[in-house]
């Protein structure tokens, strides 16, 4: 059974497609939580209209922390073992479910899948596709790859109890989840597109991609996690450092020669 867990405050232009995104899967083992932070648009008429046909649908709107907070609601209503969040504006591929649930059937407890996830810019142009193949510590921490929407991963809500829920942040909530949840889950990767990951217009990610302090905030997120490696990874992470320095050093010393040489000629 499985629980998809939508966050939304406001979200008029895209609950509706969120909802039936979860309805086109046509999956009848599924519940759709929905935890709307007291819109004052349309959103909540939308819901409800929904939710009056579709049972599957449950809901509450009331005032809250923020996104980590009402994520964490949707944690505590969930009756079911597997869950998965569904922002408002992205969106599953087809027949996902179906190919997802029945892996956990033979997984051990504390199991992490995770898939692609196609990325598309404000103008609906597809930019990129995140591959998470190798989700280690070590490996989010030295290279930066990490899964980049839970639209893409599903797991079991035991994790949760060993890692608390999502922290109580503006940003960031998911990059702190995935680092803790690394360090004590089976972290399965397959290589097949589970989810869309779109950067729409006004959004908070949108916002964070032109704020120069968020990718300090990721840099200073990152090294706080360094001292949860392992003796060997710590020693593999400085001599990756060490070779990255000298590599710039390398390509200064290039470059400095190429000057030196151009005014000499000149």
């Amino acid at each position: 059974m499985l629980s998809i867990i939508t966050p939304c405050f406001n979200s008029e232009k895209y609950i509706e497609s969120c909802i039936q995104n979860v309805i086109e899967q046509n999956f009848n083992r599924v519940e759709h939580i929905i935890v709307d932070g007291s819109s004052t648009d349309a959103t909540i008429e939308i819901i409800k209209s929904y939710a009056e046909k579709h049972s599957h649908i449950h809901w509450i709107s009331e005032k809250d922390k923020g996104q980590s907070d009402a994520m964490n609601k949707g944690i505590a209503m969930a009756k079911f073992d597997v869950i998965s969040f569904l922002n408002v504006d992205d969106y599953y591929e087809p027949n996902v479910f179906r190919r997802v649930m029945p892996m956990f059937e033979t997984l051990p407890p504390n199991s992490f899948i995770t898939g692609n996830c196609n990325l598309w810019d404000a103008a609906n142009k597809h930019i990129g596709i995140n591959k998470p193949d190798k989700t280690t510590l070590y490996d989010i921490i030295a290279f930066r790859r990490f899964p980049a929407n839970p639209s893409a991963y599903f797991y079991h809500k035991t994790i949760h109890e060993k890692i608390g829920g999502y922290k109580i942040v503006n940003k960031n909530m998911d990059l702190h989840f995935i680092l803790d949840m690394v360090q004590v889950a089976n972290v399965v990767y397959v290589n097949e597109t589970y989810g869309n990951f779109c950067i729409v217009e006004d959004s908070k990610t949108s916002e964070a991609i032109g704020d120069d302090t968020m990718y300090e905030e990721v840099r200073e997120i990152m090294l706080s996690y360094r001292t949860k490696l392992n003796l060997i990874d710590r020693n593999r992470l400085r001599l990756l450092t060490i070779k990255k320095i000298l590599k710039r050093f390398s390509f200064a010393q290039k470059l400095r020669s190429f000057i030196l040489c151009n005014i000499v000629s000149m």
